[in-house]
Order: structure tokens, then sequence, then C-alpha cells
């Protein structure tokens, strides 16, 4: 037997175990079928992406320069003035506000122009016999089993990432179950082509992970002179008079509206680069990724976006 009719043999046989335990969850024999019909054998494509990212680490700059280009808030801010009177109800709703969930959507998906090329089953069901992260994956591939059960999305339709990240707001299956939800009430969490459900389920997501809505995430400072580098970090808060009394000022030139609040700075790129204050929102962003590039991304997007 050559080693390539081996690998189908044992994927079958691995495809045939999640099916025999998705079928003892007690999910629809037909949709499993349905579902698992789409990946035939492992697809190379996707091992080829997860295993040649990049090595490379970004600086704060690069990154910022990549992905926040003045076309994008230029882009956003169109789309926003068409979506607005959908995304402001919807966010309030769910506990968040639209800068939140139009800097995310912005990010993960181009305001919801690059959703994703690969079926998520055959992507899932690749990295789960994979096995490198196999328990991982198998997870997500059983979730996502779930979700077409539960009718919300059509095998075929459920489109995503090569790492089976899903739809506009780039959910994996687990968030989807967790935080997905229906904005225009039709009974669907379709993060898909849904606006709606879309901005209900990014408003859901950082509303209970405990958004304050309205507050602000951050913004640029300037630093009299450097700090110790052990005051810097996102854990290290304090009350912005004490900032203040350490020569800590907005970089607009503008008055901190309140003192009491506690901030922390953050300097991506170490001393004398672009620094930030930054306050429990930029921590929330960060549950949806945790990073701080893609938090501080988040946060100057959807703020030059919806409040300029």
């Amino acid at each position: 037997m050559g080693i390539r009719s081996a690998e189908a043999q044992d994927y079958g046989a691995f495809l045939a175990s999640v099916r025999s335990q998705a079928l003892a969850q007690g999910l629809s024999a037909s949709i499993v079928s349905r579902a698992l019909a789409l990946t035939r054998e492992p697809n190379a494509k996707v091992l080829k992406l997860d295993r040649h990212q990049p090595e490379f680490t970004l600086t704060w700059a690069q990154y910022r320069d990549r992905v926040l280009p003045e076309s994008r808030f230029q882009k956003g801010r169109t789309v926003y003035s068409g979506v607005e009177s959908v995304m402001a109800p919807v966010s309030e709703r769910f506990g968040c506000d639209d800068r939140g969930v139009m800097g995310i959507w912005g990010l993960e998906s181009g305001f919801g122009a690059h959703t994703g090329t690969f079926s998520v089953v055959d992507a899932l069901a690749t990295l789960a016999f994979d096995g490198r992260r196999s328990t991982f994956f198998r997870g997500e591939l059983m979730k996502a089993l779930q979700i077409l059960n539960d009718g919300d999305i059509a095998p075929e339709a459920m489109m995503g990432s090569y790492a089976g990240a899903m739809g506009q707001a780039q959910f994996m299956p687990s968030a989807y179950l967790r935080y997905a939800a229906d904005g225009d009430g039709d009974g669907k969490r379709n993060i898909w082509t849904s606006q709606p459900d879309v901005f209900a389920s990014i408003a859901n997501y950082l509303g209970k992970c405990g958004w304050q809505p309205y507050e602000p995430w951050g913004q640029e400072v300037t630093l009299a002179s450097a700090l110790d580098k052990s005051e810097i970090g996102r854990n290290n808060t304090k009350s912005l008079a004490e900032w203040m009394s350490r020569g800590v000022r907005r970089a607009d030139g503008a008055r901190f509206s309140r003192t009491d609040v506690k901030g922390a700075i953050v300097q991506p790129d170490g001393p004398g680069t672009q620094a930030f204050m930054v306050y429990h929102n930029f921590n929330v962003i960060r549950r949806y990724n945790p990073s701080d590039y893609y938090a501080l991304g988040v946060g100057l997007l959807g703020t030059g976006i919806v409040s300029p």
C-alpha cells in the first residue's frame, strides 16, 4: 500500500471516529454525513499555511502601518455611515458600543469583505487529523458539527479561515457557541451574511467580557521623561492623577476628562516610541485576541471611524 493510500485509509478511519462521536452526542446522522462529505483527504493548503506561519515579529510601527492605512479608516467611515442605524441599537442591546464593534469587524474581515475561503469542516478535520494540536482542533470540529446540527448555517456555506475562524466576526466554533447572537430576529445566528447578526455577535462577545459602554479604551500619550521599564505594561495601573504628576499627557493636547480613572501605559516598541494610556476596555478587546498590537489596532480603528 502506498503512503498516500495509507494516509487516505487513516483519514477515513479518523472521520469514522468523528462521526461515531458526533452521533453519540445526539447529532443528526444526515447532517453529520453531509458535513463530513466535504472533507475527503487532508487539505494540503491548510497544512501548508498552518506550518509556514511567518517566524519574524513585526514591530508595533510596522504592524500599525500594515493594518491601519488611511484607506481602511476611509472605507470604515463610508461603511459605518451606511450601517450605523442598524449597528447602534444592536451594540447597545448587547452591552457594547459601535467603536468596539467597528474596530473588530474592520480588523477581522475588512468590514465583511474577507470572511475566508476554506470549508470550516475540511480545515478543522485536517488540523485535527494532523496531530500537532489535534485535541484542540477535534474539539472545535465537534462544535462546528453542533452548530450545523442547530441549523444556523448549511454545511456547504460554513466558510472561514484555514484555521477554522468563521464568517465576518472570525469566531472559532467554541466562541460561536458561547457568544454568537441573533441580531435580526430570524431565529438564526448568521455571522456569514447577516450584518445585524455579525454586529450582535461581536457586541455580545465584548459585552459578556465586561465592556464598559462609551468608556474609552485608551489614547496616545506623551511622556515628559522615560519611565522605568517596571512601570510600563497593561498590568501596572495608576490613577490618571498619578500619571499626570509623572509628566504623562494626552498626545492630542487635550486634558484628561477624569483623573480618578486608573490606567496603564503600554509602549510596544520601547523607550522613545509611541506610547498609549490604556483602560479597562483595552483588556476586554484582548479577550477577543490576546495581543497588545491587536487591541491597539481595534481601539484606534474603531475610535477613528466612529468618533474621529
